[in-house]
C-alpha cells in the first residue's frame, strides 16, 4: 500500500513582494519520497493543491494520503476526494513531523480543553493494570473480541521491548454499556490515556486530531499513587500502554482493546 503523509499550512516565507506563501509538504514514511510547493494566500486552496498532488504523483497515486494538522485537513480531503484517494486523520505522521522540525516549522497544535465523557457511556467501574509486554499479543490476538486495534508498528516486539517489560494499562468495566462505549471509542480515535495531577486528579483520554476527554476523575490518594506508577511504566515502555473495556470482571468477555502509545512530541 502506498502511503503518503502531508502537510499545508501557512509558512513563515514571503514572495518578493512580501506577500505571505502557503506550504505544502509531502513525504513518505521513509522519506524516501519528499515533495514541497508554495503558494500565495490567495491560491491557497483545494484546486491547487489536487494540481500539486498530481505533480507530485508520478506513475501512480497513493492509497492513503495521511494529516495530522486539522486546519489543513478540510483542503486535502477534498482534493483526495476529487483524485479518488483516502485521506486519514492521524497523529501519528512520524515522518512529517520529522521534517518538519528538521525544517523548523513550528507544528505543535493547540488542544481544547478536555470535554467530560457523555454520562450515558460510562460504565459501572475501572481499574489500573499490568500486562508483560511478552503477554500482550497472545493474551488478546485470539479471542473474539468484537474491536481489537492492535497496529504492527505498536506491538512491544516492534517498539523493542523486552517481554518481561511491564506495560500500564487501563480496565474499564462497562456493565450494560459496554459495547455503546465500545463504538464511542471506535469513532473517537484513542491515542494516549494520561494520568493528570490536578484538583481532582484525572485520567484523560487524547484522540482524533486534538481532541481530549476526561475518562474519569479521583481523589483518592491510594488511586494517585497508583496512577503515578502507572506514568512510571509507560517511560519503562517507550509510552506503550493499553485500554480495555469489559462488561464485568469475570474474564470471560471482553468488549474492547487497544494499545495506545503517549505523543512523543
Amino acid at each position: 500500500m502506498k502511503i503518503w503523509q502531508a502537510d499545508f499550512y501557512r509558512s513563515s516565507q514571503q514572495d518578493e513582494s512580501g506577500k505571505v506563501l502557503w506550504e505544502l509538504l509531502i513525504c513518505d514514511k521513509n522519506r524516501s519520497f519528499e515533495y514541497t510547493a508554495t503558494c500565495p494566500q490567495s491560491e491557497a486552496n483545494s484546486s491547487w493543491v489536487t494540481t500539486q498532488i498530481q505533480q507530485a504523483t508520478g506513475e501512480k497515486f497513493p492509497d492513503v494520503i495521511q494529516v495530522f494538522r486539522p486546519q489543513s485537513l478540510s483542503l486535502i480531503e477534498t482534493a483526495g476526494r476529487n483524485l479518488g484517494i483516502l485521506v486519514e486523520p492521524t497523529r501519528r505522521t512520524f515522518a512529517l513531523k520529522q521534517w518538519l522540525e528538521e525544517r523548523n516549522s513550528a507544528f505543535s497544535l493547540e488542544k481544547p480543553a478536555p470535554l467530560p465523557l457523555p454520562e450515558n457511556l460510562w460504565g459501572e467501574q475501572w481499574r489500573l493494570a499490568t500486562l508483560a509486554a511478552g503477554d500482550l499479543e497472545t493474551e488478546f490476538s485470539d479471542r473474539p473480541i468484537p474491536i481489537l486495534s492492535m497496529p504492527e508498528f505498536l506491538k512491544p516486539i516492534n517498539l523493542g521491548l523486552a517481554s518481561t517489560i511491564p506495560v500500564p494499562g487501563v480496565v474499564i468495566y462497562g456493565g450494560r454499556q459496554s459495547m455503546r462505549l465500545v463504538r464511542w471509542l471506535v469513532a473517537a480515535h484513542p491515542v494516549a490515556l494520561n494520568y493528570i495531577a490536578g484538583a481532582p486528579d484525572g485520567l484523560i483520554l487524547e484522540a482524533g486530531l486534538v481532541d481530549r476527554w476526561v475518562l474519569a476523575t479521583f481523589e483518592d490518594a491510594e488511586v494517585t499513587a497508583a496512577a503515578k506508577v502507572y506514568e512510571q511504566r509507560k517511560q519503562q515502555s517507550r509510552g506503550l500502554h493499553f485500554l480495555l473495556v469489559q462488561p464485568d470482571d469475570s474474564g470471560m468477555t471482553y468488549s474492547g482493546f487497544w494499545l495506545l502509545q503517549t505523543e512523543s512530541d
